[in-house]
């Protein structure tokens, strides 16, 4: 039987609105927002159900949904027990005037109910009868007689509230809608046939299929909308459903209404009479009804649910996917008023059974993902960032509460997009009979898991089936209740309390793996999150025949706001012939995954810290440490003024009597040959093993470095490059001009700002112009093969703005706050002096040069 509250369960109160924060009932599931011009007072009327379907069950808010029903903020908020009093009778008149608005919304359902059953009784007599009397008897039994009786009630109750007054009574209302709760037993026992009734004449007669799939539910009085469709089932729903309500609101009636006041008596007489019809009715309702079963009677259990990104007639759309025993099902959050009860809309769903993963050489008919640049994700997430800190600073100054929720707000919006823009990995779902389905997650871990739970639930002995809508409707509404996630992942809806994740770069080194059956082709990949989602940041390279790879590789791991680490372990498939067309969808299998949270604690020691991941068998031997951002972003000079790194640039090109450092002209020509189509070049980190040895033998000036050169792995020397630059002592555009590049890139004329960030040129030592043009030169033809190694302008400045600005130690200790706060601001500044020269026409040292006679005039 369902839950019902009994006489003195108290439900829980709901939220105050000071209290409510932007989740995902501000927003439909498609990302619009929705404005709410609610009226006064109207956060206190969780009853109103526009919906056009009601989860079947008969309390509609049990305690165990854990929605809070009466709209009182928490007890005892008043001193002395006239303020109490008062604010009691205030409450009876928010409690009436909401349950009244949700009166209305119901007669106007039983009205659009009944409106059919006119026409369909004259024709009935008729030569050409649509439904025989005896059908139109089953279909809307006692539905007139439940009418009329609300009717009197609402327009008995109507005139009490509109004129209000403390000492009005209206119990004996109440009591008189209890008594004749009679009529809906009668309802309720008819219930199951008259569905059954419609369902069948809706198979056999078109006509009537058409009228009962578009009812006409007048819309409140002084709403906009003049009507809204219903189909016939859903109304029909609507009477089991009101006594529950109107149970509900009796409790918080009685709740503020003052022990000596002449309805008490009234209303818990009323409360009694309702409480044990719900009780007795409750037995005897359909049992197929209350529990989820199967069509073959067995329970259906949730295995899996969570939030993941559709695409669906070609946009992107969130939806939450709830994984049972014998079906997947696609749902999303139904728009609700603040403090409604949340509800699912079924999108479709498909029994296991029928459900198959396309093999990747059927996946080439699928439709063209629309990929967002990485620029505009990047963007976002600086943006993110920006208002992360400036929400701290509120904090901090005990700042506006309404501040901050607008802040939160924003913020809210902001992660939503990423959420929904930034994944790309393709997971498909077919239907055997028809249509397919397309996924997008941010990480093949994601896949993997859905497909493994899939799978293993098609391992028992499953049939087809195709549930009623009414089966539907009770699966569905069961999601609210069963669901495991509850928020959309992002950090808006974290609390303040949850860590806010490491800020900085993690070192890991992936040793060996052992466990395998057979010998084959692995290697490993590193993912960790950011911004609510996994992304993948480094890659093993591929042992090969083996059975127990030792890889040794050492990686530098950016990380965001993080606090999980993933590890996979890929078998490398080297069969051309089962390429997928789709270019961003792996076809190699993974061997075993795993993760481990990142617990500040334990990661912030200055040494290596070993484990082990097991995975489906299979261990996973790897050490890590982390570096803080602040205690990553100094330079630091080299002790050995011999070498090349972490040696002043003039220095350098003084001794090798080279304009440009040999370490850039080399790193840059073995790019060029053969890293220039690499996917991800310069982003993809190289193993840090490699660029180590790499450095040494520049240092050391050796005579095998072209030799070496060669054979490294493309990325290695990528990051060799990237780590000279950032090992220099100053940045290449000098720590006594970066407060100019700062103001300069901020002019908003364009006049002013060429001048200035041209005159900022011509400010720097030879040797740092010569190496920054050559440098710029150089990643404008990286950026030429965008189409092909998705490196943009933006990209290659996002990696290398900070590297070549990012003030030395001493200069940026003025304005160093939190971790997360300079890196957004500062970053931005960095990342858009770079893009500028990026996107100038082409710069020529002579030219720069000979301008400067000009100038120096002005000076």
């Amino acid at each position: 039987p369902l839950a019902v509250p009994l006489p003195g369960c108290s439900l829980p109160p709901s939220l105050p609105l000071a209290d409510f924060n932007y989740g995902a009932d501000e927003y439909d599931a498609e990302g619009n927002e929705e404005p709410k011009a609610l009226p006064e007072g109207s956060e206190t009327m969780p009853y109103i159900d526009e919906s056009p379907t009601m989860s079947p069950q008969l309390s509609a808010r049990g305690q165990e949904s854990g929605d809070g029903v009466s709209p009182t903020p928490t007890d005892g908020l008043g001193t002395g027990g006239e303020r109490e009093a008062g604010k009691g009778l205030e409450m009876r008149k928010l409690v009436l005037s909401g349950f009244l608005a949700s009166e209305e919304i119901y007669i106007n359902q039983l009205e659009a109910l009944l409106l059919p059953m006119k026409p369909l009784k004259a024709t009935a007599t008729t030569s050409q009868p649509v439904l025989t009397l005896q059908q139109i008897e089953t279909i809307f039994y006692k539905i007139q007689d439940i009418y009329e009786i609300h009717k009197e009630f609402y327009d008995s109750l109507c005139p009490k509230v509109q004129q209000w007054d403390s000492n009005v009574t209206m119990g004996h209302l109440f009591q008189k809608l209890a008594s004749q709760l009679g009529v809906y037993k009668a309802f309720v026992d008819n219930y199951k046939i008259a569905l059954e009734t419609a369902e069948k004449c809706s198979q056999s007669n078109y006509q009537f299929q058409k009228i009962s799939e578009e009812l006409k539910v007048k819309g409140p009085k002084d709403s906009k909308d003049s009507h809204t469709s219903v189909t016939m089932e859903a109304l029909l729903y609507k009477p089991i459903d009101r006594v529950t309500r109107s149970t509900l609101v009796l409790h918080d009636l009685l709740k503020h209404t003052p022990a000596d006041h002449p309805d008490y008596p009234l209303l818990q007489d009323a409360l009694r009479i309702s409480q044990n019809f719900l009780s007795s009715i409750n037995e005897d309702i359909d049992p197929r009804r209350t529990a989820v079963t199967t069509p073959k009677g067995e329970t259906r259990q949730l295995v899996k649910d969570g939030f993941l990104v559709e695409l669906s007639e070609g946009s992107r759309k969130l939806r939450h996917v709830f994984l049972f025993t014998d079906v997947l099902l696609c749902a999303k959050l139904k728009k609700t008023a603040v403090g409604k009860h949340q509800q699912y809309d079924c999108k479709w769903y498909v029994p296991l059974a029928d459900l198959v993963f396309p093999s990747p050489e059927e996946s080439e008919h699928c439709p063209q993902v629309h990929v967002i640049p990485d620029h505009e994700l990047e963007d976002m997430k600086m943006k993110i960032s920006a208002i992360k800190s400036e929400v701290q600073k509120e904090k901090a100054n005990k700042g506006q509460s309404r501040a901050i929720e607008r802040l939160k707000k924003k913020m809210f919006e902001n992660e939503f997009w990423l959420l929904l823009n930034s994944p790309a990995i393709p997971f498909r779902i077919h239907n055997r009979n028809g249509k397919s389905y397309l996924f997008l997650l941010s990480s093949d871990y994601e896949r993997s898991e859905w497909r493994e739970a899939i799978q293993k639930l098609q391992k028992k002995d499953l049939q087809a089936f195709v549930l009623s809508s009414v089966e539907l409707q009770v699966l569905t509404g069961s999601c609210f209740k069963l669901r495991t996630v509850h928020n959309i992942p992002v950090t808006s809806n974290k609390d303040d309390d949850e860590s806010p994740g490491l800020y900085g770069f993690l070192h890991v080194i992936v040793h060996s793996a052992k466990g395998f059956k057979q010998s084959a082709n692995l290697y490993c990949t590193l993912e960790v999150d950011s911004f609510g989602y996994f992304v993948s940041k480094a890659k093993t390279r591929v042992f090969r025949d083996t059975t127990e790879p030792q890889w040794n590789e050492e990686f530098e791991i950016e990380l965001e706001g993080s606090q999980s680490l993933r590890i996979l372990c890929y078998e490398k498939c080297y069969d051309k012939t089962k390429l997928n067309k789709d270019n961003n969808e792996i076809v190699d299998k993974i061997m075993g995954k795993g993760q481990i949270q990142l617990d500040p604690q334990a990661v912030q020691t200055k040494n290596w810290h070993m484990d082990v991941i097991e995975m489906n068998g299979i261990k996973v031997e790897f050490s890590m440490k982390f570096t803080s951002r602040d205690m990553s972003l100094k330079r630091t000079p080299s002790k050995k003024q011999t070498g090349v790194f972490g040696v002043k640039i003039s220095v350098v090109t003084k001794r090798e009597r080279s304009k440009v450092p040999y370490i850039v002209r080399q790193c840059i020509e073995e790019v060029e040959k053969r890293g220039i189509e690499e996917v991800g070049i310069y982003r993809i980190s190289g193993v840090a093993t490699d660029i180590q040895a790499l450095k040494a033998v520049f240092d050391a000036n050796n005579k095998d470095i072209l030799v070496m050169l060669s054979d490294m792995d493309i990325n290695a020397i990528a990051g060799t490059l990237k780590l000279y630059f950032r090992e220099l002592p100053e940045p290449l555009l000098t720590d006594r001009l970066y407060p100019a590049f700062m103001e300069g890139i901020a002019l908003s004329d364009p006049a002013a700002k060429e001048n200035c960030m041209m005159h900022l040129l011509r400010s720097l030592p030879d040797p740092n112009l010569i190496t920054f043009l050559f440098l710029l030169e150089h990643l404008k033809r990286v950026a030429e093969k965008e189409p092909i190694n998705k490196m943009s302008l933006h990209n290659l400045a996002t990696v290398f703005g900070p590297t070549l600005l990012r003030p030395s130690e001493g200069e940026s200790k003025g304005h160093l706050t939190l971790a997360s706060d300079i890196w957004s601001h500062d970053v931005m500044a960095q990342v858009q002096v770079l893009l500028y020269y990026l996107q100038h026409p082409p710069i020529s040292f002579t030219e720069l040069k000979r301008n400067t006679l000009y100038f120096s005039t002005d000076v």
